[in-house]
């Protein structure tokens, strides 16, 4: 019979890793790298970085083409910014060993994510959340797949899903649903988190998580163009600070889901970071 996920929940050990002890430095908060797209396509990455911020992560940088450098720092302040042209540039960029996550793929573009991602796998020191057009390349590329390690982080929705894993069938069923991403994390070496209103994480280890956004807890206004790249940004924030992955995309559903809850009707993708402070007082963070 195939294995119950287990529940996510904010106990006390999952409200405890969220909160900074006094006396700490910025860096020991960790410093997450956000890659963005070309000039006009830079707003889901800067939604991604704005998440990981506001989740504490000590320093947040986008790394953009010069040609959407100025289009960027006319919107960001707390956000840092790097040039980051291609994989040549990324790979001097990841010499420095204080980026502690790198997140690819929101707003990036198929083409560009493509060399950036074969780059940043050959270095397993770095996790990577692997979101939107970096899972695009990956479905089109075996090498990408096959370079997957265990520091990866895949966030797919469904039709994602199914380009990087063709021959796995997803039932609707929850419990036979776990049971095809668990196959999935194993074939990848790395953990998956799969979105949906039944949110489901496998890590490679058959570990599996189950975040449920239906009946009294559900947050229809999720449905907005960019919720995934906060998502995103949330899971990179606390991967940053130190988080498991597989740890990180449970704390990141549930966090990111009880935003929406929490700021309700009319929820756009931008209101999401601003919410998150209000979610983590409510927690006692």
């Amino acid at each position: 019979m195939d294995r119950q996920p287990r529940l996510v929940t904010m106990g006390p050990a999952r409200i405890a890793s969220l909160r900074k002890p006094g006396g700490a430095h910025k860096y020991d908060h960790g410093h997450a790298v956000i890659l963005s797209g070309g000039a006009g396509a830079t707003g889901a990455a800067r939604l991604a970085a704005r998440a990981a911020l506001r989740i504490g992560a000590g320093l947040v940088t986008l790394g953009v083409p010069p040609a959407a450098q100025l289009e960027v720092a006319a919107h960001e302040t707390a956000v840092m910014l790097m040039r980051i042209q291609d994989a040549q540039t990324l790979n001097a960029r990841l010499e420095d060993a204080r980026i502690s996550a790198l997140c690819l793929g929101p707003g990036l573009g198929v083409d560009r994510a493509g060399p950036l991602l074969a780059r940043a796998l050959v270095d397993a020191r770095c996790p990577l959340v692997i979101d939107a057009d970096a899972l695009t390349a990956i479905g089109k590329d075996g090498a990408l797949m096959a370079a997957l390690h265990s520091g990866c982080l895949l966030t797919p929705h469904m039709g994602e899903f199914a380009r990087m894993f063709p021959d796995i069938e997803v039932p609707d069923a929850v419990t036979p649903r776990a049971a095809a991403l668990r196959r999935a994390a194993e074939r990848a070496g790395c953990t998956i988190l799969l979105k949906g209103a039944e949110t489901l994480i496998a890590g490679p280890d058959g570990t599996c998580y189950r975040h449920s956004a239906t009946g009294d807890r559900a947050a229809p206004w999720l449905a907005t163009a960019g919720a995934g790249d906060v998502l995103a940004g949330i899971i990179t924030g606390l991967i940053a600070r130190g988080h498991a992955p597989i740890d990180a995309a449970a704390t990141g559903a549930w966090l990111h889901a009880e935003a929406a809850r929490l700021f309700g009707p009319g929820l756009v993708a931008e209101d999401l970071p601003e919410v998150l402070p209000r979610v983590l007082s409510r927690l006692g963070v």
